[in-house]
């Protein structure tokens, strides 16, 4: 008698790890699904130069001749170093909170794709609230423009406005969570733009082993 009530205690107790395990990974699966729901735009670009010059100063009209030769050696080195962050915003318009554990990224300088990555730093978007995902991005454009030259690298630097955002430059996201040893991410990547929010067309996810 005393075997079976300690047999029945310890299914009990294996019943309820049981459905913990479940209540959470469906608590994560919505997660991600609400990931799906969010808008998500472009805040600002920050920390942004070419060959080490920052573009603030080539849009100021400050550029000086060191700047000028920077530039120009970069082109001789046959290396055009493009490092910039951008920082996401990512609203979260439902009533329960969205998970996000990576995000993949793709750059596109005047309309060809330049660099891509991913961030794996976990985030929580509250219900109703919106948060700010910063990305890295530090890439090589001399496949871009090792044929226009300084001219052509010169007004790419100077198309960038005040807040670090230009018409040449693009950025697209796929967020993505993780639920054990899977990988859930949004079915597409969403294109970001400046103040306008874009909204995943589908809820659904793909699952991807890790």
């Amino acid at each position: 008698m005393k075997k079976i009530v300690i047999i029945s205690v310890f299914s009990f107790c294996l019943m309820l790890t049981s459905c913990s395990i479940l209540s959470g990974v469906a608590e994560q699966i919505k997660g991600i699904a609400n990931l799906a729901n969010c808008e998500y735009s472009l805040n600002n670009v920050s920390n942004v130069s070419v060959a080490g010059v920052d573009v603030k100063k080539v849009a100021g009209g400050q550029i000086g001749v060191a700047d000028v030769a920077k530039l120009a050696a970069s082109i001789m080195q046959k290396q055009i170093p493009l490092a910039m962050d951008f920082n996401v915003g990512i609203k979260n318009p439902t009533e329960t909170n969205a998970m996000l554990s990576m995000m993949d990224w793709i750059v596109n300088v005047q309309n060809t794709q330049l660099a891509q990555g991913s961030t794996n730093k976990s985030y929580t978007i509250n219900a109703k609230r919106t948060s700010t995902v910063p990305l890295s991005v530090a890439t090589d454009m001399y496949r871009i423009f090792s044929k226009d030259g300084i001219e052509s690298l010169k007004g790419f630097a100077s198309s960038f406005k005040s807040d670090g955002t230009s018409s040449k430059v693009g950025i697209k996201v796929r967020p993505s969570l993780n639920v054990g040893n899977q990988v859930l991410k949004t079915p597409n990547y969403i294109t970001i733009e400046k103040n306008i929010g874009k909204k995943a067309s589908n809820t659904s996810v793909q699952a991807k082993k890790s």
